[in-house]
């Protein structure tokens, strides 16, 4: 492998890698912390995705503008489907929560399929970001992907300082540590638990809008990104948001490589490194030990 083939694949790395941080952060936020299991985590993807090719053709060529609208849209989806749906889960057992987001996979898909047809769809990128830049000489690089590497990481960031130094971030890992405690010291878990859903949901979204000009927008599309999203989970430790980007840039490093040397072994691989993690640190890497 020469150097420029191997500078795009880490570039590719780490943009798959913060891509999924996105989606895997908002699973963290709603599984670590609500200790529901959402099925339907990754039909927000796909709405994020379909949001995108809905706004594309009005400010497509605003596209951060998009994001914003997108964003604020998914918040108020998820702040209603917490109100009408979710806030009867924390109590019941999780084959409850299983089958009643499963049911909601079903009723979105159904959804999408009435709005906008079973077709695959494009997205364009906006055409101050549909160039590329050289590596080496060799090879270029799209500016689109770097454009989604860089907002990931904003986004990361400014989740971090979220929840390391406002009140609403040492809320919500109270409420991860122990939720009855929260309960007892005044505050409203219910208020928090939908605030929680809803960040959740929109980042969801965002990593769809940002991924569709990158793919195509198609039918299903939450299904092939739902199971990913829980090995980073399980890898990072249930509740921990460093250990959900540790973990995703791991998979990303993992995933791409593995297509690039073991491609008959490409689709176990990451499996592969969330059992030898497991078996080192059952409770996952940023996970607090029993």
């Amino acid at each position: 492998m020469d150097l420029a083939t191997f500078l795009v694949q880490c570039l590719n790395s780490i943009q798959y890698g913060l891509l999924l941080f996105l989606l895997a952060s908002g699973l963290t936020l709603i599984f670590g912390i609500m200790g529901v299991i959402n099925l339907a985590h990754g039909s927000f993807y796909m709405i994020g995705a379909y949001m995108a090719f809905t706004l594309a053709p009005y400010i497509g060529q605003h596209f951060i503008s998009m994001l914003l609208v997108g964003v604020v849209l998914a918040v108020a989806i998820g702040y209603f489907l917490e109100w009408a749906f979710f806030s009867f889960l924390y109590e019941r057992d999780h084959l409850q929560q299983v089958l009643m987001t499963f049911g909601l996979i079903l009723v979105f898909e159904e959804l999408r399929a009435i709005l906008v047809g079973n077709d695959v769809h494009g997205v364009q990128a906006p055409a101050w970001l549909s160039g590329s830049f050289s590596l080496a000489g060799i090879m270029t690089y799209p500016w689109y992907r770097v454009f989604a590497a860089v907002t990931c990481l904003i986004v990361a960031l400014l989740m971090y300082w979220m929840v390391n130094r406002t009140r609403l971030g040492m809320m919500v890992r109270a409420g991860a540590s122990n939720r009855d405690m929260v309960r007892g010291l005044g505050i409203d878990i219910k208020r928090l638990y939908r605030i929680v859903f809803a960040m959740g949901v929109a980042l969801a979204a965002l990593a769809g809008m940002i991924a569709a000009p990158m793919s195509s927008v198609y039918p299903h599309m939450g299904s092939s990104v739902l199971i990913i999203c829980f090995v980073v989970v399980v890898i990072g430790g249930i509740g921990s948001i460093t250990g959900a980007l540790v973990a995703s840039l791991l998979v990303g490093f993992v995933d791409t490589f593995g297509k690039v040397f073991f491609q008959e072994l490409s689709g176990m691989s990451i499996y592969l490194l969330m059992a030898v993690i497991l078996v080192w640190r059952p409770e996952g890497l940023m996970g607090k030990r029993s």
